[in-house]
């Protein structure tokens, strides 16, 4: 192995490299839409899709974010701006050191979706917004954390897309839908996209 006494002046040794290796840009894939929309469920195929090929992947779950890192949050829209932005921050510092991030968080508002762009554009990362474009009805049917029940029983108010608004992206790089498809399906229709633009 070449060591620093060895080498003439002004010379530098070349930092070794495992064998294959080579710099890979991560990027942000946010998937948005209403709850139950499917968002997490293909997020977490798609991982696996990824990883399967040697990608660094996190799954930034907007549940589970708000559990681990913003439990003092509520469920005004101020508070559900913060939450975007500060899962959007976290997401652009991983995806700028090359990490693919999937994001799927409901950021019901355009300003909050339109932050987390912004903070990507300014940091050259890469980006690009999903929309899981599942209709209510189907939503409602699937309602896998019990939210659509509660709100028909009197329970729970302030549900996006029922009692709260949605706004539903103008331009986002892809509309996806799941209705009448298979999990496997829409990830692998997903992944083919991603690829397609570069992403990853």
């Amino acid at each position: 192995m070449t060591t620093a006494a060895a080498l003439a002046p002004g010379t530098t040794a070349a930092i070794p490299q495992p064998s294959g290796a080579r710099h890979r840009l991560g990027a942000t894939v946010w998937l948005t839409g209403l709850p139950s929309a499917g968002k997490s469920t293909l997020a977490r195929a798609l991982a696996g899709r990824l990883r399967a090929q040697g990608r660094a992947v996190e799954v930034l779950d907007g549940d589970e974010i708000r559990a681990a890192l913003s439990p003092e949050l509520g469920f005004g829209r101020e508070d559900r701006h913060t939450q975007v932005t500060r899962i959007g921050f976290l997401a652009q510092k991983l995806a700028a050191h090359g990490v693919i991030v999937l994001a799927p968080v409901i950021a019901p508002y355009a300003v909050s979706r339109a932050a987390v762009r912004a903070r990507h554009t300014a940091a050259g990362t890469r980006y690009a917004e999903i929309h899981v474009a599942t209709p209510l009805e189907l939503c409602s049917a699937r309602d896998v954390k019990g939210l659509y029940a509660r709100h028909a029983a009197g329970e729970l108010r302030g549900l996006t897309g029922v009692d709260d608004p949605y706004e539903v992206p103008h331009d986002p790089e892809l509309r996806i839908a799941t209705q009448g498809r298979t999990v496997a399906d829409t990830a692998a229709a997903l992944h083919a996209f991603l690829t397609e633009r570069g992403l990853v």
